[in-house]
């Protein structure tokens, strides 16, 4: 398995020029960085302008591994050939690297760079990526890759240190400044030569403390090119540890990767950053696996419309009186502190009053307010805060709490928030456990994540009083009355709710038609290996605009759009796997004998949408009738060029295969005179995107006036 790394953007606030002759300085040797033993330039050469500058070095390394692995390995050293080439001009150096030794066992491939920031050219910017792929190595290749990760990320942020180290050396000899490279002399004009990045860094041009003349230019009738700016939207390591936490760097690396992914797939409307954190924390940083479960949260995120929920969910009276928790200060972390007496709550009654839907509406509606309380902390304490902690307060649990209906609502309460809002939870403070309640611990803890069982600290009676106990975790200035303290707290105090605010079984049967789960603007599909899904859209007017929004939530499908004169029949198969029965039904339209450029024509070229993608685009209609809106699976299909294959032909071969896609999707047809002719005007009271995420871009990619973007 091939190994990577990406590091964040790391930011020297020092112009390029210093920092290259701080560079140099770290050859032939460097005693800063003891595994670097020397160097041996093997080629040099500069343009004749002189603002490129190219030196190829091997470099010797002392690699920390066991003596028995090297005397087997009969090498005491390892050596890497490093080429150099610093553009003067552009002011960048681009380094690539490779190992010399063993190089048809391990493959180690790095690159970094050094730029111009793009915000301030003073300052200067470094970026790393780096691959391992150990073919084979005499047997010890799981040892080999464990000791070449470790050392590397050893020395990862230790590479920064040394370059500071140098520029403090620098200035400690007086170098504050290094004249920029300028082009030759035009004209008789005098050129300044360029500060030379060679074997003595002492030699370069230095005019201490002058800083007058940085940004000045000759008369030259050719002036140098602007300065690169790297990805604005990438990030740096200062804002990593400002805002996220202090991350090893393996760590950073599984965020950068795990983020560029996301940008490449859904094209800017990526989660926050912190979002995609809790994700790879909950997994371990295994990045395949936290990307599954962050693409399933966020297809059920945009499903369900969870993003608008602190907008639109509006807590019956009923919870304001009976719900038993509410927000309250933070505890001695800074994080913010919820309070649950749960012991005083009347789950049965709340179950019978309202439903389970509305107590897990308002269970993700307290979610959502909690991530938006971590980020007004963060910015409140000047560092992160990305959990907050819970309070809960179990006097008065009694064996009505364990009520069937009710420990089955919260079981799947604990199921959804487990899946959708991981590493949120920073420490559960439960006091005042009554006798019953490892019974109803014996119940829930299967279904909580061992992470999260972790962070529970259970007290009994009134253990939780004096030193060990909640003192050491809240101030004593913030702790409830009703557990000792003296801060009022406004959390209703519950109680039974009465019987005759119960649902009828009318009321209660109605109410399955507003369950959160079907109250969606989405439907979900399934496209089967040679059966598509498709939908139809009649259009009376010319110029209307049909515009769409989907997630690929398993496997590859191709999209595509058709116009037809002639009314499709509907060939409705439900999913007949017994896997299938959440992906939706598969519908067909397209007869098996229209004939592709007579019967029906195609308006967007293919569109082939990968995994985990989101795609959202419209198309601009010229003619009445109907338009087909297609998804098929990606690949190459045993059918002819002028008909698609039917679900009936391809019954057979599901028996034994269960490959399939899976889609949601979301479709409306806007008048043309609604339509501005791009996908920021699309502003559907219905559709809408994440606001997890920034802006969506968008990009023509067809001549009939279609704008898709991903």
């Amino acid at each position: 398995m091939v190994q990577k790394y990406q590091s964040p953007v790391r930011v020297y606030k020092y112009p390029f020029e210093l920092v290259m002759a701080a560079y140099e300085k770290r050859f032939p040797t460097c005693p800063e960085i003891p595994v670097f033993l020397g160097s041996e330039i093997l080629h040099e050469s500069k343009s004749d302008d002189g603002a490129i500058h190219i030196i190829e070095r091997s470099c010797k390394l002392n690699v920390d591994a066991p003596r028995l692995l090297k005397k087997i390995a009969g090498v005491e050293y390892v050596f890497f050939i490093q080429k150099n080439t610093v553009n003067w001009k552009e002011r960048t150096l681009r380094i690539e690297a490779h190992n010399e030794t063993f190089a048809n066992r391990v493959v180690v491939l790095e690159t970094c760079s050094y730029s111009v920031h793009p915000e301030n050219e003073e300052w200067t910017c470094f970026e790393q990526s780096a691959s391992l792929d150990i073919k084979s190595f005499f047997g010890f290749e799981s040892t080999v890759e464990k000791i070449a990760m470790k050392q590397y990320t050893s020395n990862i942020k230790r590479g920064k240190e040394v370059i500071e180290h140098y520029l403090k050396e620098l200035i400690s000899q007086g170098i504050t400044f290094i004249p920029r490279w300028t082009p030759p002399a035009v004209c008789g004009q005098a050129a300044e030569q360029a500060p030379a990045v060679g074997h003595n860094a002492d030699a370069v041009p230095v005019e201490a403390g002058a800083r007058g003349t940085t940004k000045e230019q000759t008369g030259s009738s050719c002036p140098p090119a602007e300065a690169v700016s790297p990805d604005a939207d990438k990030l740096d390591a200062d804002y990593i540890e400002r805002y996220l936490g202090q991350l090893t760097p393996m760590q950073e690396s599984c965020l950068i990767r795990l983020r560029q992914w996301l940008q490449e797939t859904h094209k800017g409307k990526i989660p926050k950053d912190e979002h995609i954190l809790r994700f790879l924390r909950a997994r371990d940083f295994n990045i395949d696996k936290a990307r599954e479960m962050l693409c399933q949260s966020l297809s059920w995120r945009k499903q369900y419309q969870v993003d608008y929920i602190l907008q639109s969910w509006r807590p019956p009276a009923l919870l304001d009186e009976y719900y038993t928790g509410g927000w309250h200060y933070q505890d001695k972390d800074g994080r913010p502190l919820y309070i649950l007496r749960l012991g005083q709550m009347d789950t049965k009654g709340l179950v019978k009053a309202l439903g389970e839907e509305s107590l897990l509406r308002h269970v993700l509606s307290i979610n959502e307010e909690g991530q938006k309380r971590c980020e007004e902390n963060t910015n409140l304490f000047g560092r992160p805060i990305t959990s907050w902690t819970c309070l809960v307060d179990l006097e008065g649990l009694n064996m009505r709490h364990l009520w069937r209906p009710g420990v089955k609502a919260l079981l799947r309460i604990i199921e959804v928030v487990e899946d959708n809002y991981p590493e949120t939870l920073g420490r559960l403070l439960i006091v005042r456990a009554p006798r019953v309640f490892p019974v109803l611990w014996t119940l829930v803890s299967p279904f909580i994540n061992e992470n999260t069982r972790q962070k529970f600290l259970i007290y009994s009676g009134n253990n939780y009083q004096g030193p060990g106990g909640l003192v050491d975790y809240v101030d004593k200035e913030v702790i409830p009355d009703f557990l000792g303290g003296d801060c009022m707290c406004t959390v209703p105090e519950g109680g039974l709710v009465p019987k005759s605010l119960y649902q009828t079984d009318e009321e209660t049967e109605n109410a399955d038609h507003i369950r959160l789960w079907t109250e969606t603007i989405y439907h979900s599909a399934s496209v089967l290996r040679g059966a598509p899904h498709e939908i139809v859209v009649e259009i009376l007017e010319g110029e209307s605009v049909i515009t769409w929004d989907f997630d690929i939530l398993k496997g590859d499908v191709v999209f595509s759009l058709f116009h037809s004169k002639r009314a499709p029949e509907t060939s409705h198969k439900e999913a007949t796997l017994p896997s299938t029965s959440t992906a939706g039904d598969n519908v067909q339209l397209i007869d098996k004998t229209w004939v592709l450029g007579v019967d029906y024509s195609r308006m967007e070229s293919p569109l082939v949408c990968r995994e985990g993608e989101s795609i959202q685009g419209s198309h601009v209609t010229r003619w009445p009738g109907f338009y087909i809106l297609q998804w098929k699976m990606h690949g190459p299909l045993p059918c002819s060029g002028t008909s698609l294959p039917r679900v009936d032909d391809v019954l057979a071969s599901l028996q034994v295969s269960s490959h399939k896609c899976k889609l949601i999707y979301y479709y409306e047809v806007l008048a043309s005179k609604d339509f501005r002719g791009s996908m920021s005007s699309l502003e559907s009271c219905n559709s809408g995107f994440s606001q997890l995420s920034g802006a969506t871009t968008s990009s023509n990619q067809s001549q009939s006036s279609s704008h898709l973007s991903r």
